[in-house]
């Protein structure tokens, strides 16, 4: 069976790229990302238009090609977080918490028993067709399930340390675009205000053994969080990267 190659280098303490992935129902997108050096993309079913069988698809492939996909579900619902799962999400990621008993129960929604109440419903090519037993599916999938929070709000960032406390999770990831509204700062990601939320979020990640990191919109940013610390660590997303690579060419030959 996979080993989730993210997660493992995180605990590791490495930097692993990632980009957002929202628009394009195209599979072949995720081996474009893969063959450029993304480690991860976020599959986000809570902002753009993918159903079940397009994550599915996206997943499929991008498994295939050595990219981890992460599903960012658009609720915090048990069906919403297992069937993201079992369409082949590697991980998942839980947008808006700022409770710590929605957290919990998030939590054990990714896990199988003993260690939660995910339900089993797995098939052979989920396991790569592997003669395998059940319990060593859910075993092996408990300890490579990547579980990522967003923390996108003041009032996520008080209770940072009462989230993190909460067994399971692997990663953070913030959403700046969310927290700057919610500071009072919306766009301003340079604001004092966002650098030292971000930096109070990372130290707690760090203090409680998870993985500080942000989605960030351009290299400036993504390279000020990772001299920064930040180990999970987003920058743009497909339509971006077409968009200002088309403008770019254009603007070669139009010179």
């Amino acid at each position: 069976m996979r080993i989730n190659q993210v997660k493992k280098a995180l605990r590791e303490g490495k930097v692993q790229y990632g980009c957002g992935f929202a628009q394009f129902r195209c599979p072949d997108v995720a081996r474009v990302l893969a063959a450029a050096g993304f480690h991860w993309t976020f599959l986000d079913s809570e902002h753009g238009p993918f159903n079940h069988e397009t994550i599915q698809d996206i997943c499929r492939a991008s498994v295939l090609a050595g990219l981890c996909p992460v599903v960012r579900v658009a609720d915090m619902q048990y069906d919403l977080v297992a069937r993201a799962l079992d369409c082949g999400g590697q991980g998942v990621v839980f947008p808006r918490i700022e409770s710590p008993e929605v957290l919990e129960q998030a939590v054990s929604w990714c896990k199988f028993p003993p260690q939660g109440i995910r339900g089993f419903g797995l098939i052979p090519m989920q396991v790569d067709f592997e003669p395998v037993t059940i319990p060593q599916i859910a075993e092996h999938l408990n300890e490579h399930t990547l579980v990522v929070l967003q923390i996108e709000t003041q009032k996520a960032v008080d209770a940072r340390d009462e989230l993190l406390s909460i067994p399971g999770i692997d990663a953070v990831m913030v959403g700046p675009v969310d927290l700057s509204i919610s500071l009072g700062v919306p766009g301003d990601f340079m604001h004092a205000k966002m650098v030292d939320a971000m930096d109070k979020i990372r130290e707690s990640c760090v203090k409680h053994g998870v993985a500080p990191g942000t989605q960030t919109r351009n290299p400036q940013l993504a390279r000020f969080w990772k001299e920064r610390g930040m180990l999970f660590l987003g920058c743009g997303n497909e339509v971006g990267m077409l968009f200002e690579r088309a403008k770019s060419l254009i603007a070669e030959l139009s010179a």
